[in-house]
């Protein structure tokens, strides 16, 4: 038996399967775009239909679409022709999925989609093929080879097949104008949901609860007490008019000490962060997270459209919500 160094096997896996997906993107062009308005204008739902591995990519592809804004229903091909069509609508589209084109039992379906004056979308591997032949649309998924050594299990086919409905999805959710609280109205439960149900409002300590606010000219001494008092490991700093100017934190303190001399001859104005990230009460929790992590803070000050400060939101409030 000879040694198989699986490390390497695996990376040629990886390198394949990339290299399919790369390929996708020189056919694309006028094919895809009539596909998107065929998808867009539907006003049913898009069917989906395909038999094994093509089948389990496009429930995926379906609940994608789905969960994205474009309802979609899968349609076992097999099942089709024992009851299952009379799913299909006028109104609706057909995506039908087939690396070979010349699946039997997506075949056998063809006519009576053809019946019902559905438009047909395919995704196959041959452009000469059957199915290639009976689409309004066809979607180009060919790969050179597959991952698998002996070039038989579907591997890089799938791995393209997967990409091509997840360009269609994410494409069809932008042309939409799907935003994140039409998300949420699909996604209720789980991480996911709490991302977007919590908003900055929810999650903030509020100004009514007396925040560490102070002026540009506080001694920087009577700063770093005022930080150690409220224990946020922050203040905010505002000028004459109340907006906020600055942001003073734990590490700016240490920076400071480490740069300069004589602290008490400094003001907060003279050692502050200028301009420092913000969010407003309506912001998601979610997108408080993401500046926490992109710029290694714990804590957001929470402004009005006035940039006056109105509150604080930390970083053990957002995660202790569920929010990740």
């Amino acid at each position: 038996m000879k040694t198989i160094n699986l490390n390497r096997l695996a990376c040629e896996v990886f390198d394949i399967e990339a290299n399919a997906i790369l390929r996708l993107k020189n056919s694309l062009g006028v094919e895809f775009d009539k596909a998107i308005e065929l998808l867009y204008n539907c006003k049913g739902r898009v069917i989906i239909t395909g038999m094994g591995k093509s089948g389990l990519i496009g429930k995926k592809i379906a609940a994608t679409l789905t969960s994205t804004g474009t309802p979609s229903y899968f349609l076992h091909p097999a099942e089709s022709t024992h009851g299952d069509s009379g799913i299909i609508t006028r109104e609706d589209v057909v995506i039908a999925i087939s690396n070979s084109g010349e699946t039997q039992e997506l075949l056998n379906l063809l006519p009576l989609i053809k019946r019902f004056g559905v438009p047909i979308i395919s995704m196959t591997g041959r452009n000469g093929s059957t199915l290639a032949k009976s689409g309004e649309v066809v979607l180009d998924i060919s790969v050179e080879k597959e991952a698998c050594p002996l070039g038989k299990a579907p591997t890089a086919s799938t791995t393209a097949t997967l990409a091509m409905g997840d360009a269609l999805a994410v494409c069809l959710l932008e042309k939409r104008g799907f935003t994140a609280e039409d998300f949420l109205v699909y996604h209720p439960g789980g991480a996911l949901g709490k991302g977007i149900k919590y908003r900055v409002a929810d999650l903030m300590m509020s100004k009514n609860r007396t925040l560490p606010i102070a002026g540009e000219e506080m001694n920087f001494t009577d700063l770093i007490r005022l930080i150690s008092d409220y224990k946020l490991g922050m203040a905010l700093i505002i000028d004459k008019s109340g907006r906020l100017s600055g942001m003073m934190t734990d590490g700016d303190i240490r920076r400071t000490v480490l740069k300069y001399p004589d602290i008490n001859v400094l003001s907060a104005k003279n050692v502050m962060t200028v301009n420092p990230k913000t969010v407003q009460t309506s912001d998601f929790a979610a997108t408080a997270l993401h500046l926490m992590e992109k710029y290694s803070i714990t804590a957001l000050p929470v402004i009005n459209d006035d940039n006056r400060p109105i509150g604080v939101v930390h970083i053990h409030d957002i995660l202790k919500a569920g929010v990740v």
